[in-house]
């Protein structure tokens, strides 16, 4: 039995496929919830305990971390799949099924450089100050801009530059000034951060935010499926960018959303499971980001496809391109989050993953659980998680009504 090893942030779904193939599975997590099959090994970062909170996901993880906690598994196992969170280049590259040489795509100002003139994009700038942000939002009034870090996914980091008032280097961030104009940790956090390092400025394109999964060898792509994002406006204000789920297929004509997908991920030599984010903006499409490897959407690709998208995965990386496979119905994942501090009950319903362990204590705007559905129309689908979104919500108690 060959021995693979999936490391990420939250490896349950990938493992989960890997495991129905017939690997033997090495999992190494940030996340490890109480509905997680440990399969044969696994090692996670967070411990989750009665009564204790999980803290914040932003200020604890760090992906050394991760790559320290499977150092001992590197050389005993036969390949790897790295997911969201971690570079492949953490890790030796003979032994990575996909991309290993993605610096200049995991780097957003260096992807915008490379493909800026061959595809639409938001106009880009890589800075190292708030006051040059807001020279550039001075000289152009009628546009809306975001900060983003350099390197990232999920939506961690992202904000409207409107959110911050110009600011200096030396104004202190500590002062009430700047302590009231935030009223959040994570503002505050967020402004004493990008200060010390260079950042993204980019146009902020609004829209609908759709993106295409893609499957590659190093000679043709095929666009699977289509997405699109869920918005989840449960959590606060302040990360409303912050991954939330997807639906599968996009609920509208994807055609030019599939051939787009399918052009970037030749265009940059991509193999394997790789997605590409963009937004549809008055029949416009730019293309907002590229996931070389695999997406959000790899439990609504394999549900609406009825596939294995490791073994997928793993075919295109040698060379073999699978036949493109019929929609067989609509799937919907949510990422259900705390809107306030919150003490979680039993929860035990199917459909329902990612489940923390009784009694643990979960942060205003941290993820809780993972709500999976399908429906044979768009409606359908919705309506079910719908329903168990409020069944979940019957098990999450606030911490200030305890």
């Amino acid at each position: 039995m060959e021995k693979l090893l999936i490391v990420g942030v939250n490896t349950r779904p990938l493992a989960q496929s890997a495991y129905e193939l017939g690997y033997e599975i090495y999992s190494a997590s940030y996340f490890c919830t109480s509905d997680f099959n440990s399969y044969h090994h696994k090692k996670c970062i967070l411990k989750e305990n009665p009564h204790y909170s999980c803290g914040y996901f932003q200020e604890s993880y760090r992906p050394p971390e991760l790559r320290e906690l499977c150092s001992e598994w590197i050389y005993e196992i036969d390949y790897i799949i790295p997911y969201t969170g971690i570079s492949p280049q953490n890790f030796p590259s003979s032994k990575v099924l996909g991309n290993k040489n993605v610096e200049n795509i995991e780097n957003k100002y260096q992807l915008y450089k490379k493909i800026r003139k061959h595809f639409n994009l938001p106009e880009t700038f890589l800075l190292s100050s708030l006051e040059e942000a807001w020279e550039i939002k001075n000289q152009n009034p009628e546009k809306e801009y975001l900060i983003k870090p350099v390197y990232g996914s999920g939506g961690y980091g992202i904000s409207h530059l409107n959110s911050f008032r110009p600011y200096t280097v030396s104004e202190d961030p500590e002062s009430p000034d700047n302590r009231n104009y935030g009223n959040n940790r994570d503002k505050n956090n967020y402004l004493n951060s990008i200060i010390k390092e260079k950042f993204i400025l980019q146009e902020y394109i609004s829209g609908i935010e759709v993106s295409s999964s893609v499957i590659s060898t190093k000679k043709e792509a095929l666009s699977i499926i289509s997405s699109s994002q869920i918005i989840n406006s449960d959590h606060s204000s302040e990360n409303k960018f912050i991954y939330s789920g997807n639906i599968t297929p996009y609920p509208g004509d994807d055609l030019q959303i599939k051939e787009i997908g399918q052009e970037v991920v030749k265009y940059l030599k991509l193999i394997g499971s790789n997605g590409v984010d963009m937004i549809i903006n008055n029949g416009e499409i730019y293309i907002i980001e590229v996931n070389s490897r695999f997406q959000g959407t790899f439990e609504c690709a394999e549900s609406s496809l009825d596939i294995n998208l490791i073994d997928a995965h793993i075919k295109a990386c040698q060379g073999e391109l699978i036949k493109a496979p019929e929609v067989e119905k609509y799937s919907v994942k949510e990422i259900i989050y705390a809107p306030e501090k919150s003490l979680v009950g039993k929860i035990n319903i199917p459909g329902v993953y990612d489940i923390p362990k009784e009694h643990t204590i979960i942060e205003k705007g941290e993820p809780i659980v993972t709500i999976l559905q399908t429906g044979e129309t768009y409606n359908e689908a919705l309506n079910n998680v719908n329903y168990l979104r409020n069944k979940v919500k019957e098990n999450i108690y606030s911490i200030k009504n305890i």
